[in-house]
């Protein structure tokens, strides 16, 4: 089996440095970790994860928490985590976070107290006091994205904001029979992780839906509640287009919920967007198939920032260095207050129009 001296042999230098290279760490020429990781590979040489741990005191692992593993949103902002720290030899450990409070329980006191990672990474999930103390008390670098509030570094997208741009672009289309979809989030007398009307992303985009219908002077803004996903989307546009006054248009707070509105549409004849027009929101790659106009909030561009800020958190400035360049304006945010980071961007396609007549 190939050893770290045999690296070092073939590319001429000392054992310590081939370490270095092959670690990313300590100051180096870029030429000489060139040389260096070109003779490892030429050799079929594999650091032990057990012994490069032991000499650095680091895994290599950065643990991701995320509440749904198998949403095309997560599933592209774990790509581009992936896409960031991969070639700095970083592994990934996926954590599910579900709302039984006993796994949530095991997971902050125990899985995550193991020692298997560096670093954790929060996607998009509601914490209560007890875990954001819990994450806090790891001695590890720890990042939310997405997470709706305070109390811990984090990335996010500004998404009452969100709910205000895909509303007016409605607006200024001549919609004023506008209705939102999106996942209604309530708190039990027990206060259920995961259920803050007050910080939570979907109570956001509604926020910015009927503050923009407001400030328009429309109707009374409907929301119908649904699950993010293509059938909730569905079966509440039914109710929608089956009722006796049906909108003009329809804002699902997700691309996937606006999915399922196309086929309920597409069901009783409704056409779009001379009928109705519909937006969603999240960029999804087969929005540009559905010709469906969406808020783009650059989901896998959110995983490379995420695990970039993750790198220089750690330290590793280099590794940081080599994504977008980093700004104050992309560093993570402790504090509800501060303006958001990540940007987003309307994209108009075929399903918006102004209103039939």
């Amino acid at each position: 089996m190939t050893s770290l001296d045999d690296v070092a042999r073939a590319a001429g230098v000392s054992t310590a440095t081939a370490s270095r290279a092959l670690s990313g760490r300590g100051r180096i020429s870029a030429a000489t970790r060139a040389r260096v990781r070109a003779a490892a590979e030429a050799l079929g040489y594999v650091a032990s994860a057990t012994a490069s741990s032991l000499a650095s005191g680091r895994a290599q692992n950065i643990g991701v928490v995320v509440p749904i593993m198998d949403r095309w949103f997560f599933a592209s902002v774990l790509d581009g985590i992936a896409t960031r720290l991969a070639p700095r030899g970083y592994d990934l450990t996926l954590y599910n976070l579900t709302d039984d409070p006993d796994q949530r329980r095991r997971l902050f006191d125990t899985s995550l107290r193991r020692g298997r990672v560096d670093g954790v990474i929060v996607l998009s999930v509601a914490l209560t006091d007890d875990e954001i103390a819990a994450l806090g008390g790891l001695g590890r670098p720890v990042l939310g994205l997405g997470v709706p509030r305070g109390g811990l570094p984090a990335l996010r997208v500004d998404d009452t904001a969100v709910g205000r741009a895909a509303t007016e672009h409605l607006l200024g289309l001549g919609h004023r029979r506008i209705a939102h979809i999106g996942q209604s989030v309530t708190t039990d007398a027990a206060g259920t992780p995961g259920r803050t009307p007050d910080v939570d992303i979907p109570t956001r985009r509604r926020r910015g839906f009927e503050a923009a219908m407001a400030d328009a002077g429309a109707p009374a803004a409907v929301f119908v509640p649904a699950d993010f996903t293509v059938a909730g989307g569905h079966d509440a546009a039914a109710r929608l287009l089956d009722g006796d006054e049906p909108p003009t248009a329809i804002f699902a707070a997700s691309d996937e919920m606006a999915y399922g509105v196309l086929t309920a549409a597409r069901e009783r004849d409704v056409h779009v967007p001379r009928d109705l027009s519909v937006i969603g929101v999240d960029g999804h790659d087969l929005g540009g198939l559905f010709e469906l106009t969406t808020i783009d909030q650059f989901p896998h561009a959110q995983g490379e920032r995420a695990a970039e800020a993750m790198l220089a958190m750690l330290g590793d400035q280099a590794a940081a260095g080599e994504g977008a360049a980093a700004s104050d304006a992309d560093s993570p945010r402790r504090t509800e207050a501060s303006e958001p980071a990540l940007p987003f961007s309307l994209v108009v396609r075929g399903t918006t129009a102004p209103p039939r007549g």
